[in-house]
């Protein structure tokens, strides 16, 4: 998988190197677990709402990371009682959708919903593999909420950074379809 990797290198800043390795497992496992090989994986759209999208998952993941990273150091630098972990954020950052590799298939060379994805969306099966590859609640918690089913609820920092980013990313990039 060093394609991924050189594409999502910002995980090199995950300065726990056990969390690091979570994180490299938890993309890897829902990868091969919903049998994608890493060249597809390269190739998955970031979503299936926007009909024709050159967007990747991975891109998007990328950014959303960086996006909520920059907010996240600015407003740390902007008010003194504003403290996040930058593990979190990062970690939580790039597996916010990893949900989507199971949650997609490719059938007849679309790609499309998956069975998975008809019952369960990419937060809650995302969260189940990073719970089940050992991540930190805080973790999970950025997976688990980072969609229109954490609102309502409570979110970290790091989790409102992810879900900011997000939705900024989607909408922005909506609007230029």
């Amino acid at each position: 998988m060093e394609k991924i990797w050189r594409k999502l290198s910002i995980i090199e800043q995950i300065s726990n190197p056990d969390i690091r390795e979570k994180v490299r497992r938890t993309m890897e496992t829902a990868i091969l677990r919903a049998g994608w090989t890493e060249e597809q994986a390269l190739e998955i759209p970031f979503t299936l709402l926007i009909p024709g999208t050159k967007v990747t998952l991975l891109e998007h993941t990328k950014q959303v990371t960086e996006m909520a990273l920059d907010n996240a150091e600015r407003m740390s630098k902007a008010y003194e009682n504003y403290s996040f972990d930058r593990d979190v954020l990062i970690a939580g950052g790039l597996l916010h959708d990893v949900g989507k590799f199971l949650e997609y298939s490719l059938r007849d060379g679309a790609f499309v919903k998956s069975e998975c994805g008809k019952f369960l969306r990419h937060p809650f099966s995302g969260c189940a593999i990073a719970y089940e590859m050992g991540l930190p609640p805080a973790i999970c918690h950025c997976i688990a909420v980072h969609a229109n089913e954490g609102d309502g609820g409570w979110r970290s920092l790091e989790a409102i950074a992810i879900n900011k980013a997000d939705f900024t990313n989607f909408h922005s990039l909506k609007e230029l379809a």
